[in-house]
């Protein structure tokens, strides 16, 4: 069995000492998806909402989770995050908006967290500033798609 990093031999918790750790190159991406009904789908894509420009407003909340991963995560690194990519997907079937967050920086521990919190974000906004017109969308599949850097190399999802 795999021993978890976050506890001490006590069972404590503790934030992992990375000090000794190889500086490497490392990235993330992860991805999520808000459903939605056609009609909200139709005023995102038209720029119609109420809120102001949801994908735009979105892609910001993305990075800004980003940054403030170590804020809201016990136990995250803060972290000089060299580069942050968002891509946001209007998609008719079913509707729904696709968000994507690459994450990288040249540092001693992985962006994984990051790169989650980024996507989690982006997709609270979403609902946020579509509620009003939706209060039925669901936030889902938020997960990592692939990391690469570190002691432990590559992982991509199958």
């Amino acid at each position: 069995m795999q021993k978890l990093t976050h506890f001490d031999d006590a069972g404590r918790p503790r934030m992992v000492d990375v000090s000794e750790k190889a500086v490497t190159a490392r990235e993330a991406i992860a991805e999520g998806t808000v459903l939605m009904s056609a009609e909200t789908l139709e005023t995102i894509r038209l720029g119609r909402n109420a809120k102001g420009d949801v994908l735009a407003v979105a892609q910001i909340a993305a990075i800004m989770g980003t940054k403030r991963t170590s804020d809201l995560i016990p136990m995250c690194h803060p972290l000089g995050i060299d580069g942050v990519d968002v891509e946001l997907v209007l998609a008719e079937h079913p509707p729904r908006v696709d968000i994507r967050v690459k994450v990288r920086l040249e540092g001693r521990t992985g962006v994984e967290m990051e790169a989650l919190t980024g996507v989690t974000v982006a997709a609270l906004t979403v609902y946020d500033m579509c509620k009003a017109a939706d209060r039925g969308m669901t936030l889902s599949d938020i997960r990592l798609v692939s990391k690469s850097g570190g002691k432990s190399g590559t992982w991509k999802r199958g």
